[in-house]
């Protein structure tokens, strides 16, 4: 039987598809613009390429080049009779600030993806997968732009509260771990916020681990420490009254020995708050979230090939609400809510207990 081809849609699909490789080449702009100051400089007020240069100390030539590709993506405006460029007030609240309104980290991710496709594309054909020690020392800084915005904008105010009483249990004084804690931020928030609770970070890392000591340092904190540990192996000795986990469970060799690892490491009042990404645990579920191809393409290119890579469970960065609710219950955990994290449209909030059985979104 002779399949007849839609011409129309042929080329329909294809448009579709270059529109797609032209939004990866301009996410690489938008990563050089933010590294370089050229953003910030150009949301300080508008100027022709020679004048951006100068203020941002950097090369004219560069600087107009990447400016050419932003403007024709409509991210920058340009004006042709003066030559001049901008960024329009609505771009550079999503470019610029310290906040977790600042989307312009993320695009750092795709440049460093991109590295590993040939090393991914071999574990396709012989399995396995790329140690977490590839990525490094980037993935470190990364994921450190990632993160720092929303958990100075919302960590204390945002997001400690939906864990019920913890924050009032914190100022009484507790002993707090911070598993997978890398460059600390998180970690030592949480101490400068409670100086009579005891907190210790965690993390495989140890240039992550040297940065959250530094950061401790220079702000004074007395009552943080940090390890570079498995949190495979978090000591179970002298139990935690809290125990967090930004971002970190979805991607280790044995995660669901890791919730077990952390139910036993907390006493029997204790607190597991972990922060992970949004999404449905079903493919078909997904269909239709704008934001799901970027997830999976994270999965395939760091999550699922890192914990593969030493014949882990890849469960993925798409393990999603459903398989992690019964995840933390399979691990002693009989009391899990669910929380939208604020200003953070990828990622939700679990805070588990031990007790009665319930798994409900709030």
């Amino acid at each position: 039987m002779t399949t007849v081809l839609d011409e129309a849609a042929t080329e329909r699909f294809a448009g579709e598809l270059l529109t797609t490789y032209t939004a990866g080449v301009t996410t690489l702009m938008i990563d050089l613009a933010h590294r370089t100051g050229l953003l910030d400089t150009l949301a300080a007020g508008p100027g022709d390429s020679t004048e951006l240069a100068e203020r941002a100390g950097l090369v004219e030539r560069y600087v107009r080049e990447c400016l050419g590709a932003l403007a024709t993506a409509g991210i920058v405006g340009y004006d042709p009779r003066t030559r001049r460029y901008d960024l329009p007030a609505p771009h550079a609240a999503c470019l610029t600030g310290p906040g977790s309104a600042n989307l312009a980290p993320v695009a750092a991710v795709t440049g460093l993806l991109g590295r590993h496709v040939p090393a991914v594309a071999e574990c396709f054909r012989a399995g396995g997968g790329v140690p977490y020690e590839a990525f490094r020392p980037e993935f470190t800084a990364v994921m450190d732009g990632l993160s720092r915005g929303l958990l100075d904008g919302q960590l204390i105010d945002g997001i400690l509260p939906l864990a019920g009483d913890l924050a009032e249990r914190l100022a009484a004084g507790a002993r707090v771990a911070d598993v997978g804690c890398g460059t600390g931020h998180s970690t030592n928030l949480l101490a400068r916020a409670f100086p009579r609770s005891r907190f210790t970070g965690y993390d495989l890392a140890a240039d992550a681990i040297d940065a959250a000591r530094a950061e401790a340092d220079r702000w004074g904190l007395s009552n943080v420490t940090y390890e570079v540990a498995d949190i495979a192996r978090l000591p179970q000795e002298r139990p935690f009254a809290a125990v967090f986990a930004f971002d970190a469970v979805h991607d280790q060799v044995d995660p669901a020995g890791v919730l077990a690892r952390i139910r036993g490491a907390l006493t029997a009042d204790g607190v597991f708050v972990m922060m992970d990404v949004r999404a449905a645990s079903a493919l078909e579920d997904n269909v239709g979230n704008p934001l799901a191809p970027w997830l999976y393409g994270v999965s395939t290119l760091h999550c699922m090939t890192v914990s593969l890579a030493h014949g882990g469970a890849g469960l993925g960065t798409v393990w999603g609400e459903q398989l992690a609710v019964r995840m933390l219950g399979e691990a002693g955990f009989g009391h899990v809510e669910v929380f939208d994290v604020p200003d953070d449209p990828l990622d939700s909030l679990y805070v588990a207990r031990i007790g009665s059985p319930i798994g409900a979104r709030s």
